[in-house]
């Protein structure tokens, strides 16, 4: 008879699952939320346990671990705007992995075994954590040396803009080309999705998407105590030799833990990412 002990079984789980979604964050470019993957990993390992629960065989059943596993990466990824991506990348990297725990079994280990799509095994506890210590510091170390191949330009920082009483929070991209600086101040100036930096502003002051073709114009148009918060900046950029573009003075900007202060945020007429994962542009200086 096999002797399953609840603490291997649920911290093994647990852990797997925690990196399967730390993976397919970094695949997806994705904010790397550690602990909404802890909590998605954390479920993963209790639903392994409830398994094994009396009464609980039900659990068994493909639409139960479908359901399972969509929730994790609801868990992890409620904020993504790609969610079916990825949960398909999840997908993909779970089976990856399955199949390699498998292939390890026929050729002879008998460390690790996976049933019925729960993970368990014999070894002692400490040499278990061990283990997956190893794999995540691998793993860690493998996507650092395909980032810095593919020539990524920075990391993905959460961003905090306040205007008044107003807040919004966004996924930023610490981009090295981004050179675009405030005049008076020579301080880096944010590039936003317009669409973000517009909730900050009320109704009655907020212009449309097309109007930000002439930011100009919508100069020209504003009151004159909100006139003062805005300016025009010139950039250059692919195909465009010669632009401007209409840029709003925050009262706060937050990245991360760090507070950078007032600050100028450009509104960008268009999607500053092409995937999506970012919505703002913030140099490095």
């Amino acid at each position: 008879m096999t002797v399953i002990y609840v603490d291997t079984l649920f911290l093994l789980n647990a852990g797997v699952d925690y990196l399967l979604l730390l993976s397919a964050a970094r695949l997806a470019g994705e904010p790397l939320t550690r602990l909404r993957f802890a909590l998605g990993g954390a479920l993963g390992g209790l639903y392994a346990v409830a398994l094994f629960l009396p009464g609980c065989s039900f659990l068994a059943r493909p639409p139960c671990r479908l359901a399972a596993a969509v929730l994790m990466v609801l868990v992890a990824f409620s904020k993504s705007r790609r969610l079916l991506r990825q949960v398909v990348i999840f997908f993909a990297l779970a089976c990856a992995f399955g199949g390699g725990v498998l292939a390890v079994g026929l050729l002879g280990g008998r460390g690790l075994t996976l049933s019925g799509g729960v993970l368990y095994s014999g070894m002692d506890l400490k040499i278990v954590l061990l283990s997956a210590a190893g794999c995540y510091g691998a793993l860690t170390l493998a996507f650092q040396r395909a980032g810095r191949h593919a020539g990524l330009k920075g990391e993905l920082r959460p961003v905090c803009l306040t205007l008044g009483e107003r807040h919004t929070q966004l996924t930023a991209l610490v981009d090295t080309g981004n050179t675009l600086t405030d005049p008076a101040t020579g301080r880096p100036v944010l590039v936003a999705e317009a669409e973000c930096l517009l909730e900050l502003l009320p109704p009655e002051v907020r212009p449309g998407l097309a109007d930000l073709e002439d930011p100009a114009g919508v100069l020209e148009g504003l009151e004159a105590p909100w006139r003062r918060r805005f300016r025009l900046l010139p950039y250059r950029a692919v195909g465009v030799d010669r632009g401007l573009l209409l840029a709003l003075r925050l009262d706060k900007v937050q990245v991360g833990e760090e507070n950078r202060g007032p600050m100028l945020a450009a509104l960008s007429p268009t999607p500053v990412s092409d995937g999506g994962s970012y919505r703002a542009l913030l140099g490095t200086g």
